[in-house]
């Protein structure tokens, strides 16, 4: 992971050149508060994704296995909350608007084409279905018994990458879900 270095000038107390504070006050210098938070929020998400499968491996009882992995949970959650207050108020603001810009720019589009909102449609429901289905026919579908971490994977996967191929209007149409006062218009696309 890189940052982009930020240089801030010196400026004497008898300056004032505001438009050029208030431009790299948003952005804080890569300190070492700034370091040592996305290092902690980092190590937050890596513990539980190594540690677990570490305390599963290590052969010891049920009862041990789970406390060890929800003591490793509850650290990441607390760790993560503390690289929070480690970066700071402007340090956080600062990753937040990196994230969510990068995810904005590689986020989906606002319309798509009727071809490719069928297709969404499908790679959504599809895995909402089996997972309905797999409870009950479980014994039908060969290798699940055994083996079903692939298929919630390969489920989970499929459901996410339908979400940006259904387009930013699928998006409002989730939302509108849970709020109590949304409508539905229905409005005729002209074509052209």
């Amino acid at each position: 992971m890189k940052f982009r270095l930020l240089s801030i000038p010196h400026q004497d107390k008898g300056t004032s050149d505001m438009g050029a504070s208030e431009d790299t006050s948003k952005q804080p210098a890569a300190g070492w508060r700034l370091k040592s938070g996305v290092a902690l929020f980092i190590l937050s998400i890596a513990i539980p994704l190594i540690g677990i499968p570490v305390v599963t491996a290590l052969g010891v009882s049920v009862t041990i296995t789970a406390t060890l992995s929800g003591a490793l949970l509850v650290g990441a959650e607390v760790m993560g909350i503390v690289a929070i207050a480690v970066m700071g108020k402007d340090g956080y603001a600062y990753i937040k608007t990196r994230v969510f810009g990068f995810l904005k720019q590689y986020g989906p589009p606002r319309e798509v084409s009727r071809f490719r909102y069928t297709l969404g449609l499908v790679m959504f429901t599809v895995p909402i279905l089996f997972g309905w289905v797999s409870i009950y026919a479980a014994q039908l579908i060969p290798g699940f018994t055994e083996n079903p971490l692939p298929f919630a994977l390969g489920g989970d996967i499929l459901l996410l990458a339908s979400l940006f191929m259904l387009g930013g209007d699928f998006w409002d149409k989730i939302r509108a879900l849970f709020i109590y006062d949304s409508g539905v218009h229905f409005t005729q696309k002209q074509a052209g």
